[in-house]
């Protein structure tokens, strides 16, 4: 891990840029603290550039708690190199939107499963960088982006204790396996207008979770209309979990 550049936030939060390999990212750390911070992997659907005034506030919502935040730039996003056939899923699911027609299990299925694929394994390789920090500590948990690489993430690695997700992008129905697989403690944040979004799938996934601990937050509203208050419970819920 190579930190790029620094600088303090308005809050006292140190920002550094990083590279890992061809994967950038960012890290947030709290202004003070007296022990290795807990840490929240911090998910997101697009390019850091273009999410990262949503992503800096997450960070400062998750250091005033006392935890670290990092995030990662998804394989095909921002200055990464594009996959023709990304590019072309997501032309296909953009079409079939705009034409009020069903999106069906084909286009999900080549949008999502080579994302899933690339980016987890990047995520678990950040996560071992960042825990050979001596200012990064456990329990670590994971907080939004795409609900199916949080999915992969909870089933396949061990390190993390609990998961807020975000039933805001499609799941190829082969991924619901994996879903009953998954045991720790969940959060999942639904808006129930969600023009992107297939409402009663997000709910069947929800069902599908084998967690003992998962709780089901929807709200009224599209894509970007959560309101302020799930802020604060989603630092309720790692309060609980991150210990």
């Amino acid at each position: 891990m190579q930190f790029t550049s620094e600088q303090r936030l308005d809050d006292g939060i140190l920002e550094r840029e990083f590279t890992l390999g061809e994967i950038p990212g960012i890290l947030w750390t709290p202004a003070s603290a007296s022990a290795p911070a807990p840490l929240i992997l911090v998910g997101h659907p697009g390019g850091l550039h273009m999410m990262y005034p949503r992503l800096v506030a997450r960070a400062r919502h998750a250091a005033a708690q006392g935890y670290a935040a990092a995030t990662i730039e998804l394989p095909g996003s921002g200055d990464r190199p594009r996959s023709a056939a990304a590019e072309q899923a997501r032309a296909d699911l953009r079409r079939a939107l705009e034409a009020g027609e069903p999106v069906n299990d084909e286009i999900v299925d080549r949008l999502v499963l080579p994302l899933v694929e690339k980016a987890v394994p990047e995520w678990r390789t950040t996560l071992d960088a960042l825990l050979s920090l001596p200012e990064i500590g456990g329990p670590v948990g994971y907080s939004g982006g795409v609900i199916a690489i949080g999915l992969r993430l909870a089933v396949v690695e061990p390190r993390i204790s609990a998961a807020l997700l975000f039933a805001g992008s499609f799941v190829p129905r082969t991924m619901f396996e994996e879903a009953r697989q998954v045991t720790i403690p969940l959060q999942v944040l639904l808006q129930w207008d969600d023009e992107g979004n297939d409402r009663q799938l997000a709910l069947d996934l929800f069902d599908a979770f084998g967690s003992k601990e998962k709780t089901l937050h929807a709200n009224m509203g599209g894509h970007t209309g959560v309101p302020q208050f799930e802020g604060d419970a989603g630092n309720r819920f790692f309060a609980r979990h991150l210990k």
